[in-house]
């Protein structure tokens, strides 16, 4: 099998507008999350969120662009940009033939559906913009990505709630550890942050009022962000031939179904996907240094995730570094492992742990090292990221420092 390294990352999320602004709010432990803005926002009773601020999309993208682009998809393309400029690559000839695209989304155009719902029922009208299909498909944005990037082999969408851009992470990883495509960019989006995407989460009852505050006694609920994360997944080889700059080498994967609840996750499953992915990538618990936990500040998804990370790794646990990014820049659903995957290479390349905002009360079913509120200076030499979405399916993806 070939080995696969990362060459390029790109982004946009709460934190940042780039991949080095997200990494310095990252070690500042800044929190992204804030007051949404947004129409009829004063009629929900979630009004806080990881919301994109300003996002210049006159700047990005033409008149006729911004017609025919979702808010989901705006970003995908932007945060390829900026992977694509830092790997160096040019994509023709049977490079371009090759090489594909893979994303994860859970919502796809969902502002879209909201515009559009919102015209036809609350303003009367009867009919809609004529390119709302195109919009909303959740995959649009990897068809967008391979137009723009000259993109022509394997390109598809991964829609695995929460745990998408982990899915579709794996799954390139695995067609270039295959030789199946020398390159493949890769990882996910979202955009739910419109009146019927909070509102239709306010019907769970998971979310919290006043802040995201994961692996904490005082936690009350998840809140949404919204952003992407976008990589270029490498075959070594090809990498090293071309004098690129190695960000991070992807190691393995595994992937698990709980089988067993829509909602409730399972620590069994959850235990299967890190124990799986340590025997993909031929290494020992011992070997991992930090997890980016899914950990998304609800009480039953920080307990058993805590209580699956004891399980995998047994005594090691005790000496692992676990912290969710999800604090500062709130839960991205289908997008949210791509833009967590930032802070395993940031650990990696930087030697700088992410830390958990927001953390003040120490909880006994929590007693992992959470890296709580300030980032930590550590030299890691592989880092985990996990994913465990509704329906219990789950991802996890582990990197090795270059």
């Amino acid at each position: 099998m070939k080995r696969v390294v990362i060459t390029g990352a790109g982004t946009v999320n709460a934190l940042g507008l780039t991949v080095p602004e997200t990494f310095e709010a990252m070690r500042e432990g800044r929190c992204g999350i804030r007051d949404l803005v947004f129409r009829d926002v004063e009629k929900l009773s979630i009004r806080i969120g990881g919301q994109v601020p300003n996002y210049p999309a006159e700047d990005d993208f033409s008149r006729k662009d911004t017609a025919l682009f979702d808010r989901f998809t705006m970003f995908t393309i932007h945060a390829a940009r900026e992977a694509v400029a830092q790997s160096g690559l040019v994509f023709d000839g049977e490079l371009a033939e090759k090489s594909g695209v893979i994303l994860g989304t859970a919502g796809g155009g969902a502002t879209t559906w909201d515009d559009s719902y919102y015209e036809v029922y609350h303003q009367d009208k009867n009919r809609v913009h004529p390119f709302v299909i195109p919009k909303l498909m959740p995959s649009a944005a990897a068809s967008h990505v391979s137009i723009a990037h000259s993109l022509q082999g394997p390109s598809f969408t991964v829609s695995t709630a929460c745990a998408s851009s982990n899915h579709a992470m794996s799954q390139a990883f695995q067609m270039v550890r295959s030789g199946m495509a020398p390159v493949m960019l890769t990882g996910g989006s979202e955009s739910m942050l419109c009146y019927g995407g909070v509102k239709s989460w306010e019907g769970l009852r998971v979310m919290s009022r006043d802040g995201c505050r994961p692996f904490s006694a005082n936690r009350n609920g998840m809140v949404q962000g919204e952003g992407a994360g976008v990589f270029v997944f490498e075959e070594m080889e090809h990498a090293k031939q071309r004098g690129a700059e190695i960000l991070a080498e992807v190691i393995g994967f595994a992937m698990s179904s709980d089988a067993s609840d829509i909602v409730m996750p399972s620590q069994q499953g959850a235990v299967r996907a890190m124990t799986g992915t340590l025997r993909d990538a031929r290494i020992n618990p011992e070997d991992v240094g930090y997890i980016n936990a899914h950990g998304t500040g609800t009480a039953v998804n920080d307990k058993t995730e805590c209580a699956a990370i004891a399980d995998a790794f047994g005594s090691h646990a005790d000496k692992l570094m676990v912290s969710s990014t999800k604090s500062m820049h709130g839960h991205l659903i289908g997008g949210t492992g791509a833009v967590e995957l930032l802070a395993c290479i940031m650990a990696l390349k930087d030697g700088v742990v992410a830390p958990t905002v927001g953390y003040d009360q120490p909880d006994p079913d929590c007693p992992l090292d959470v890296v709580p509120n300030v980032a930590r200076e550590a030299q890691v030499e592989v880092a985990m990221s996990n994913a465990f979405s509704f329906g219990g399916l789950n991802a996890v993806i582990a990197l090795r420092r270059a």
